[in-house]
Parts: C-alpha cells; sequence; structure tokens
C-alpha cells in the first residue's frame, strides 16, 4: 500500500492506474476507522481493481463549536488497516494542500436545511466541498458511503447528479456493535455510563421499526421513538424525523419510501442513527 499527502503526488498515481484501464474505487473517511469503515473498504475491494482511502478530518464540516481539535485521530492505526484490508493507496493531506485561500464551495439546498442540515447549518456544504475536492483529484469510477449518515449519502447521491460526476454512488448498511449501538468514531469520547445510555437510539430504531407500515402516521413513529430516549435521563434530543427518502422533506404520512432518523446528544456526544422503510405496495 503506498501512502500520499498531497494532491499532485496523489494524482500523478490515478494517472498511472487509469492509463493501464483500472476501476478505481474510493472510502472517503475523516480516519480513526472501525468497523463500519472496514466494511466499505472490504465492499470496495470485492468490486475494484484499485481501492484509494481518504483519511482526512476535513475542517470545514465542522461549526465554531463543534469538535474539530478533539475528533479522534490515530493515522498509524488507520495506515495499519487499510493495508490489511488489501488498499492501495491511502491519501492523508494536510488542510492547508486540500484548501489555499478557498472561495469555491458546493452546497446543495433544500436536502441540507432538514434533520442534521437544521442545527448544523454549515456542515453539508463542507461536506459536499471535500468530497467534490476527493472526487476531482482521485477520479472513481465508484465511491462507497455508509447508511448510518443517510442524509450525507442522499445529499452527495443528488450532487454527483446535478453536477454531473460520472461516479457510481454506493450506499453500504449500518455497521453496529453486538447490543446494538451504531459503530462511530464519537463513541470513543463515552464514558461507560453514557455508552450504557446511547443504547437508547438503538432501541428506538428498533421501535420505530416494529410500529412503521404503509399509511402510519409520522407522529405515532416518531411519539413511540421519542417515548425511548426521554426514559434515559442522560438523552438529550436534537431531532427524529420522518422525511421522504429522496427529497429530506418532512412527511406526514408513510405514503412512499422514507428515512427515521435522530441526533441524539449523550452527554455532550452528539450520535445519529436511522432506519430506512420502502413501501412494496402503493398507498
Amino acid at each position: 500500500m503506498q501512502v500520499t499527502k498531497t494532491i499532485e503526488e496523489t494524482r500523478k498515481l490515478i494517472k498511472t492506474w487509469k492509463k493501464e484501464g483500472k476501476m478505481i474505487g474510493l472510502v472517503p473517511t475523516m480516519g480513526f476507522l472501525h468497523e463500519g469503515h472496514a466494511s466499505l473498504i472490504k465492499r470496495c475491494r470485492e468490486e475494484n481493481d484499485i481501492v484509494v482511502i481518504s483519511d482526512f478530518v476535513n475542517p470545514t464540516q465542522f461549526g465554531p463549536n463543534e469538535d474539530l481539535a478533539a475528533y479522534p485521530r490515530d493515522f498509524a492505526r488507520d495506515s495499519e488497516l487499510c493495508e490489511s484490508l488489501g488498499a492501495d493507496l491511502l491519501f492523508n493531506p494536510e488542510p492547508e494542500n486540500m484548501y489555499t485561500d478557498p472561495h469555491a464551495y458546493v452546497n446543495i439546498d433544500l436536502l441540507s436545511e432538514t434533520l442534521c442540515g437544521r442545527t448544523r447549518p454549515i456542515h453539508f456544504k463542507g461536506v459536499c466541498t471535500v468530497v467534490s475536492k476527493l472526487f476531482n483529484i482521485v477520479t472513481p469510477d465508484r465511491a462507497y458511503f455508509g447508511q448510518k449518515d443517510a442524509q450525507q449519502l442522499a445529499i452527495i447521491r443528488k450532487m454527483v447528479q446535478d453536477l454531473n460526476f460520472d461516479i457510481q454512488i454506493v450506499g453500504c448498511p449500518i455497521v453496529r456493535e453486538d447490543d446494538g449501538l451504531a459503530k462511530s468514531s464519537r463513541n470513543t469520547y463515552l464514558s461507560t455510563e453514557e455508552r450504557k445510555a446511547a443504547l437508547c437510539l438503538s432501541r428506538a430504531v428498533k421501535k420505530g421499526q416494529e410500529v412503521i407500515g404503509a399509511g402510519v402516521k409520522a407522529e405515532v413513529v416518531l411519539g413511540e421513538m421519542c417515548a425511548v430516549i426521554e426514559a434515559e435521563p442522560l438523552a438529550k434530543t436534537d431531532y427524529v424525523s420522518m422525511v421522504d427518502a429522496l427529497t429530506m422533506q418532512p412527511v406526514e404520512k408513510v405514503e412512499k419510501d422514507v428515512l427515521v432518523a435522530m441526533a441524539v446528544y449523550i452527554g455532550k456526544t452528539r450520535l445519529i442513527d436511522n432506519f430506512s422503510f420502502q413501501m412494496n405496495v402503493e398507498v
């Protein structure tokens, strides 16, 4: 596995592989890799000739009072994991290499204004900008994203469609701990007591999945889920919402494919989880 720090050396390698007719897959990450990331890398390895991993904590997707400085980092461990999974290239740039006096950004309206975008207004502009940069640097045939960040996945699909990126976006299932908690780099922030409390998210997901069905009102599903979360003293709800799976706009009733998503603070740590419901018959 090769490791690059600059855009120039990364492009040089990519051009060589492209000349050889290689299919290139990209897994964009912010590092501190866990089993969820590993599942993306394994899928990418199965479907492409060349596997490229980006390991970059992107400053433009963090708000002024968010956890950029505290975000966990362990590049040596990341590198070891990527090599063990058969990655060909690990791209680990510095912020000053990715952003030089920036004035151009990429923003997707409408889809980014609900759910996480409501309380993190600059987040998805930063995500779309850095992912666009990575797409332009790596020029992958496929790119892999986890469904835990379901709103991000929907926004990136829309960005690829609207800006005519010739890239297949592959969404991969949420990976969970044995007790149900969705894998996240931010889980490392949790104390032992908070880690136990965080299970209210996966319990709320399970309750929502039990209640949802064609024609069911959103308030019924969300009410049951909120009751689970509110029963946990250490939990503070940011949002629990049901939205159209494509537009990310709120819905009042299950009449089409929907995403049910939540963000919950456990202590000071903000965690997300979700599930999707697909209509098999028209209502």
